[in-house]
């Protein structure tokens, strides 16, 4: 299983978004505290649709009881500031994929805590400033499970 790890999330139609994707590939989700919305949000829930019963959600009070808790074998962190590009790294069972809060990124210090190799960059056209949350998660689930070969699908 693969696991998602939204940091500090502040957009509740993005959360939404990436419930119901989990919901439907199997992929862990865990929430990052603080939230920026309440999670009976109705915004949250109309783009999540029904889904929210059936996705493996998890809450976590900060970064460090996620780690704790969940002991992922590793993590890579997307964002705009990597020097690796996502395709390149192949992916394995159990791998956590950590994504920053939609108006301003992963703090520094957690993306140096990861190192180099684990922080990996979609390509964008040069002056692109960032993709939307739900977007980039739905990029990475996909292609993270295309290496597993759809690992659990019928």
């Amino acid at each position: 299983m693969l696991n998602i790890v939204l940091f500090e999330p502040e957009i509740p139609p993005n959360t939404g978004n990436i419930i119901r994707l989990c919901a439907n590939t199997g992929m862990q989700l865990h929430l990052i505290h603080p939230l920026g919305f309440q999670l009976d949000d109705s915004r949250l829930k109309r783009a999540g649709l029904d889904y929210h019963e059936y996705a493996q959600l998890q809450e976590h009070v900060n970064l460090e009881a996620f780690f704790n808790i969940v002991q992922p074998p590793r993590v890579f962190a997307l964002s705009t500031c990597g020097q690796r590009g996502f395709y390149d790294a192949a992916f394995q069972p159990g791998d956590a994929f950590l994504f920053g809060p939609e108006t301003r990124g992963l703090p520094t210090e957690v993306l140096n805590s990861l190192g180099q190799d684990h922080v990996l960059r979609l390509p964008m056209l040069e002056k692109s400033r960032s993709l939307n949350l739900s977007n980039t998660v739905a990029i990475v689930a996909y292609e993270a499970w295309r290496q597993l070969q759809f690992e659990g699908t019928v």
